[in-house]
């Protein structure tokens, strides 16, 4: 008797701890969902550059909990030869604390992958603020670049 009831304990004692790991496993990182850029600072040689990514251009990030995808167009659908743009990438990253780090392995500007870019990152509320250095020197861009974003809903 004492044996089954011993059994039973260490039983249940097993099984809440997998309740507990899954739901710790799948737990989302703030981090992941939809992410819709509002406005792009570029900052390179003194010179700043800031985008409103609200007017002629819409940019939006996908992060999940491995990798990232960026995709971008502008809102004329193509039609003004002056301003048609269509960018895309994407590849893995890493997240520590605010360090987030993203792998490029996929870029519709081919020059720019195989780089890894270093940012910091601060989510508050909706929020998603990103701010570091791009930096590749075989085409010349040394920049910081700070971007701000707002979550998309479901």
């Amino acid at each position: 008797m004492r044996k089954s009831i011993c059994t039973t304990v260490i039983f249940m004692m097993l099984l809440s701890c997998n309740a507990v790991q899954n739901k710790t496993s799948d737990t989302k990182l703030p981090l992941q969902g939809t992410w819709k850029l509002l406005t792009g600072t570029l900052i390179e040689k003194g010179d700043t550059t800031v985008t409103d990514y609200t007017k002629a251009t819409e940019f939006i990030k996908i992060i999940n909990d491995t990798h990232f995808a960026f995709l971008s167009h502008d809102l004329n659908k193509g039609k003004d030869s002056a301003t048609a743009s269509f960018v895309a990438g994407g590849g893995k990253y890493s997240l520590k604390d605010s360090s987030y780090t993203e792998h490029l392995e996929y870029c519709s500007d081919r020059q720019w992958e195989g780089n890894d870019f270093d940012f910091t990152i601060t989510i508050n509320n909706d929020t998603l603020t990103q701010k570091g250095l791009e930096k590749i020197d075989s085409i010349g861009v040394n920049r910081l670049n700070i971007e701000r974003y707002v979550r998309l809903k479901d």
